[in-house]
């Protein structure tokens, strides 16, 4: 099959791309994807290169890949740096790699784009010879979805890794009380006297949708998002041209918090909205206060995600203090295709005893939920 190489997704109409993605993610639309690269998030000088795959039928675009060559594994979320570090010290080229993903974004769901399975199953068969012919030493396929982890399971030489994420759910609450009274007692009176903590401290809390957004105020989320890194001694992944070029062409999807003390915003939390989900994706602040994150990056979101009818809210990866406030442990998927025979030995026999470590973590993790026990 010839596959055909698309380095800038601008290239492409959106209607083109977006009829091929299958439910309704945020992160796979043309819109999402193109406002990465047109605004610099994404280009040879961060070490992140697209070169989408697709494939094509009588001059129709019938399956497509958000795949980017990478010169390092930063921005993904499914860490192999130790694997790239023992490919140093034997020797072995790991950069560059491919990685089929959404940049900077571990969010679960489809990687493949297809009008049908076989299709796609196609397209997805053509990446070992793919990586060989352009002498990478990989092929990642990060945060899948279950008809994806099916037929990848039945390739040969693709290797399945889990990590944990935590998700809340909207159990048909009413309200955030409704929410509580589903808790123990000591974990419902120390969420409300968190929250207590940030009504005190004079802090209220306003939500825009993105077209009501001003550029004044992106430059105040940008400001916010920015600190998060510089704190760190970090340099932010994303421009503050993306924002405003994100709001230009999904701004349906956007949701902003901002936590105002009187007239000022202090803080913010940047979000988007899919189908029956909320994605919390950035947070930051220009002052501390007391509790403010949990408000803002959490209760917010449950909040809202109540009174929307939301079923899910997804505020990010990692955190397990995200436990004791109702996030439930969920496991992720990636794959992973090595060239090395070596490398692929000896990353097999890790992912077993990951594997292994990671699913008895997550078991445990449930006993740290706050929720009433039934009976």
């Amino acid at each position: 099959m010839a596959l055909h190489r698309l380095d800038r997704l601008s290239d492409l109409g959106a209607s083109e791309w977006d009829a091929l993605i299958p439910g309704d993610s945020p992160f796979l639309r043309h819109a999402f994807l193109s406002a990465l690269e047109d605004s610099g998030s994404l280009g040879p000088r961060s070490g992140w290169r697209a070169e989408h795959l697709l494939h094509y039928e009588n001059e129709q675009l019938i399956a497509a890949l958000p795949t980017y060559r990478k010169w390092h594994s930063y921005g993904e979320y499914v860490f192999d740096h130790g694997w790239a570090d023992a490919c140093r010290r034997a020797g072995i080229s790991y950069y560059p790699k491919l990685l089929v993903a959404v940049p900077f974004s571990p969010v679960t769901g489809p990687r493949l784009l297809a009008r049908t399975p076989e299709e796609g199953g196609e397209l997805l068969a053509c990446l070992p010879g793919y990586a060989e012919a352009e002498g990478l030493s990989s092929v990642h396929v990060n945060f899948t979805e279950p008809t994806l982890d099916a037929w990848l399971a039945q390739q040969p030489d693709w290797l399945a890794r889990i990590g944990c994420q935590y998700h809340w759910q909207n159990r048909g609450y009413r309200d955030f009380q409704d929410f509580l009274d589903a808790l123990s007692s000591r974990k419902r009176k120390q969420m409300r006297k968190e929250r207590e903590q940030v009504a005190g401290q004079g802090i209220d809390f306003e939500w825009l949708h993105g077209q009501a957004v001003t550029e004044a105020q992106w430059d105040f989320v940008y400001a916010c998002y920015s600190n998060t890194y510089e704190v760190r001694g970090q340099a932010p992944y994303l421009t503050r041209a993306f924002f405003s070029l994100l709001a230009e062409r999904m701004p349906d999807s956007i949701r902003v918090v901002l936590a105002k003390q009187g007239a000022r915003p202090v803080a913010m939390a940047f979000s988007l909205m899919g189908g029956d989900s909320l994605y919390g994706r950035y947070w930051g602040c220009l002052a501390e206060f007391d509790r403010l994150h949990f408000e803002t990056c959490f209760y917010q979101g449950m909040d809202y995600a109540i009174a929307q009818g939301v079923q899910r809210f997804d505020a990010g990866a990692q955190g397990e203090h995200k436990l004791i406030r109702g996030f439930e442990p969920v496991i992720t998927h990636s794959w992973h295709y090595l060239a090395h025979p070596g490398l692929r030995e000896a990353v097999t026999e890790f992912l077993e005893r990951e594997r292994a470590g990671i699913l008895a973590y997550a078991q445990e993790a449930r006993a740290a939920l706050p929720y009433r026990q039934a009976g």
